[in-house]
């Protein structure tokens, strides 16, 4: 209890005792002032200037060359104004970018060291000078070791850029980003929160995780969803889509059987003279050998002449019928067979008069039906002969 007691006197006596820092301001609560604006460096809160010389260089491609050298004085007229020096190397395929006496902006220089590393990467000069500006920030995005296989990388770089670089244009208006693709790496400027977006949509691609497609999708909705100010201080989850990732069945990779380990290499196998000496051919002369592959070719012949003959007289062979039929059967179904077939002995008969008739009036001759007296005609019909 008592040392409860003194641990309530101990916060009294803290809260009590306030610096004349805790004291609050007038500024605090004022809604005019923007906290989150970066304001214009002013010469004057630096008059005298840096102590140290601070330096960075950064390396071109050679096909650079040409174009660094036609804009180099842009950019050095450009970095002047804030009192950097700029110097292009074409021996060593440079760019250095140092301080001087006249530089006040003791941050100017990181900016100067992203304006040589976006040249580098074949952004064009009037864009890369932008980043001069406080707002304005940079990202390079490396993508070449996020893949493996080449081909694959190709078609995920292409995907990112889209057909005539739709989805690029896209990607720049939702982000508010300028975005340049190029080889193995992806340069990016704007706002903080854009280049965050964008890194995450650039590293989705390229590791497959979700199309940019999706990623516009989405930020297209949070745009709608910023206009309502009733939803500013919800969570947006329920009204952003939800994709799901359909896996693409790979092949399967056989798996071979290792075979045990032995010290010496294989046998070599047979050549040709080898073979020839083993069946004794090699020692056959050109005429018996003609004579033999002759014979052996006339043997294929045949037996080719043999199987296509068979082929060919299988649609001519009969199905194979069963006359008999099972003993075990039921009284009942005895019955109606022996009915059925006093049926069909009755239509084969009648079907047999018929035949025989029409095969009479076919065999007459007409000369001699002609020719003969009308008494002596055979008679269509004839009388059948009753046994007394």
């Amino acid at each position: 209890m008592e040392l409860d007691n003194v641990e309530e006197v101990n916060l009294q006596q803290k809260k009590k005792h306030k610096g004349k820092h805790d004291k609050p301001k007038p500024w605090d609560e004022d809604p005019n002032i923007d906290r989150w604006k970066i304001e214009k460096f002013d010469p004057s809160w630096n008059p005298d200037g840096l102590l140290e010389v601070s330096s960075f260089s950064t390396i071109f491609p050679r096909y650079r060359e040409q174009y660094l050298q036609e804009a180099w004085p842009k950019v050095k007229s450009a970095l002047k104004e804030y009192g950097i020096a700029a110097e292009l190397n074409l021996v060593e395929g440079s760019m250095t970018v140092s301080t001087t006496r006249k530089t006040r902006d003791p941050y100017i220089i990181m900016k100067a060291r992203d304006l040589i590393k976006l040249l580098s990467r074949s952004v064009p000069a009037p864009q890369a000078i932008k980043i001069l500006d406080d707002e304005m920030q940079c990202d390079i995005i490396k993508i070449g070791n996020l893949v493996h296989k080449k081909e694959r990388f190709v078609k995920r770089r292409q995907r990112l850029v889209g057909p005539n670089s739709s989805t690029l244009k896209a990607l720049e208006i939702l982000t508010g980003c300028y975005i340049l693709v190029q080889g193995n790496t992806v340069a990016a400027m704007g706002s903080f929160k854009g280049l965050k977006q964008l890194r995450r949509i650039v590293e989705d691609c390229i590791e497959n995780r979700m199309h940019p497609v999706y990623h516009i999708k989405i930020l297209m909705m949070k745009k709608e969803l910023e206009k309502d100010p009733s939803l500013k201080n919800e969570n947006w989850d329920r009204f952003l889509p939800k994709f799901k990732k359909k896996n693409v069945k790979t092949k399967k990779v056989k798996s071979k059987e290792k075979k045990p380990y032995t010290p010496f290499p294989p046998p070599q196998p047979p050549s040709k003279i080898d073979q020839q000496l083993e069946s004794g051919e090699y020692f056959l002369s050109e005429k018996k050998k003609l004579a033999k592959k002759w014979e052996e070719k006339q043997e294929k012949q045949a037996q080719k002449t043999a199987e296509n003959k068979r082929k060919r007289e299988e649609a001519f062979v009969p199905p194979k019928c069963v006359l008999q039929e099972p003993v075990n059967q039921d009284s009942n179904k005895s019955e109606n067979d022996k009915e059925d077939v006093a049926a069909l002995a009755k239509s084969v008969k009648q079907k047999a008069k018929e035949f025989g008739k029409q095969k009479s009036l076919e065999n007459i001759n007409a000369e001699e039906y002609i020719e003969a007296p009308a008494g002596e005609r055979p008679s269509k019909k004839k009388k059948k002969s009753k046994h007394t």
